[in-house]
């Protein structure tokens, strides 16, 4: 295991991890490496090549927009949606660009997000997301040239360093007291040491920080869920893109609290609908969010984590204390899931449909509710393992480019899916004909099947078999 809970479970802004998350960190990433190597001065243009599915669905995704603010220097986990707003706006009123400003060495810079050059059919070798960025000096010459990848949940990839990374990561790996890449690996280490999933995490994870650190950025990550969700109870209207698409999470919530005063075990579907809807709402319109894995995926883990900390046996009488335990358990549990689907397979929408983030979400949730129902390592693997058998071939196919239509519905379905596969596992004994490492790689051998039109480029199924309006 060479993945981070922390890089699983980050804080960013929507709509997408994949298409604004990443092309933001790799703008900034460029501009940084141009500061350090003193050769910002020296610019006087630039240009910005973006090519595969973030030129395909980057408007609707808010990928352009997310890379103009990334060469301003703004990093994802410390921006607000405030300051997006009001950047954005300057922005398109000034036709300047703030170069590496956030950096503490401001050029401004004549460029607008219609100066990108965009080819949606052009795909790369290394990944169907890719940008790249030439910084030019007074005479047209290059002053540096590079290309990024954003895979999937916010990461990013260098074109060029991929061997010092890969050097990079198994150095990690080789540190950890349980190295793991397989769900056979992980679950030979809880058989041998007799520790749980989440404890094998967390015991990796003090490889990096020490255990306050981590439950301390594990309560964070709760927190900032929980803001998520609590800021799209209160905000009407409907969402921004042309969609049209109107907010139904403030109804909702005034109509549950009205029908369900004592919060009855009956409505627990009704609640984690509600939870993943406002989650998901909020990323439509770019709040703030956590990648969980991904942002089209971000309501999933936090309705199943509502569920945990309200419908879980004796939940209702917790204190905080007893919460946060819950919640740095659950999210270690969904963490090692989740590092299975980047080790083996992919959690990138555009690398094999929806399978990736919402059924790899799904997956997660699935296990880290069964670890908080008491499941043990084998059920709790079983409870990821149906999770995502049932989410195997879902296209990612949104409509006009935005992450709102099927995409807000299907993480409320998946959230459900998750709980009935936890419930599902915790009925047997942990015994099960397919395993979790088989239902990976059958995952990433279906999305290399999947045609290109059902990869987040907005070219097929419901993308174009519904007319926008």
């Amino acid at each position: 295991m060479a993945v981070s809970v922390f890089d699983l479970f980050s804080v960013g802004i929507g709509p997408s991890s994949s298409h604004t998350v990443g092309p933001m960190r790799a703008a900034h990433a460029f501009i940084a490496q141009l500061v350090r190597d003193q050769q910002l001065p020296a610019v006087e243009s630039i240009r910005v090549d973006v090519y595969g599915s973030l030129a395909a669905t980057g408007r609707g995704h808010g990928t352009f927009t997310a890379i103009m603010l990334g060469l301003e220097g703004y990093e994802p986990e410390k921006i607000l949606p405030t300051e997006v707003d009001e950047r954005l706006a300057d922005m398109e009123a000034t036709g300047l660009l703030r170069f590496a400003d956030q950096l503490g060495h401001r050029k401004d810079l004549e460029y607008r997000v219609e100066d990108m050059i965009q080819h949606p059919l052009t795909v790369l070798p290394r990944h169907t997301n890719g940008v790249k960025f030439i910084a030019l000096d007074v005479q047209g010459e290059e002053l540096a040239n590079e290309t990024f990848f954003s895979v999937g949940g916010g990461f990013i990839v260098r074109e060029g360093a991929e061997q010092s990374l890969e050097k990079h990561l198994v150095q990690q790996v080789q540190a950890q007291p349980y190295p793991f890449g397989t769900a056979a690996a992980l679950m030979e280490h809880c058989r041998s040491s007799g520790k749980s999933i989440a404890e094998i995490m967390m015991a990796n994870e003090e490889t990096y920080r020490t255990r306050e650190e981590i439950r301390a950025g594990l309560i964070h990550i709760y927190e900032v869920m929980e803001e998520c969700k609590d800021s799209a109870l209160v905000r009407t209207g409907v969402l921004p893109g042309g969609l049209n698409v109107r907010r139904r999470a403030p109804e909702w919530h005034k109509r549950l609290r009205k029908e369900d005063k004592d919060r009855d075990p009956v409505f627990w579907q009704e609640w984690i609908n509600l939870v993943a809807l406002a989650v998901n709402e909020e990323n439509a319109s770019g709040g703030r969010v956590v990648t969980a894995p991904t942002n089209g995926a971000a309501g999933i883990i936090p309705a199943v984590l509502f569920y945990a900390t309200h419908y879980a046996p004796g939940a209702k009488y917790w204190d905080e204390s007893e919460v946060h335990d819950a919640v740095v358990d659950f999210l270690l549990t969904a963490g090692a899931v989740g590092v299975l689907y980047k080790e083996q397979a992919s959690i990138s929408g555009a690398e094999v449909g929806c399978q990736g983030e919402v059924g790899s979400a799904s997956s997660m949730a699935a296990g880290g509710l069964a670890q908080i129902l008491g499941g043990t390592p084998a059920q709790v693997e079983n409870a990821a393992e149906i999770a995502m058998e049932h989410n195997l071939g879902l296209t990612c196919d949104p409509i006009g480019g935005l992450v709102q239509i099927p995409c807000i519905e299907r993480n409320a379905i998946a959230a459900s899916k998750a709980v009935n596969a936890a419930k599902m596992a915790l009925m047997g004994d942990g015994e099960h004909h397919v395993t979790l490492d088989e239902v990976i790689i059958t995952m990433r051998e279906t999305g290399k099947d999947m045609s290109d039109k059902y990869k987040e480029t907005a070219m097929g199924g419901l993308a174009v078999n519904v007319v926008e309006c």
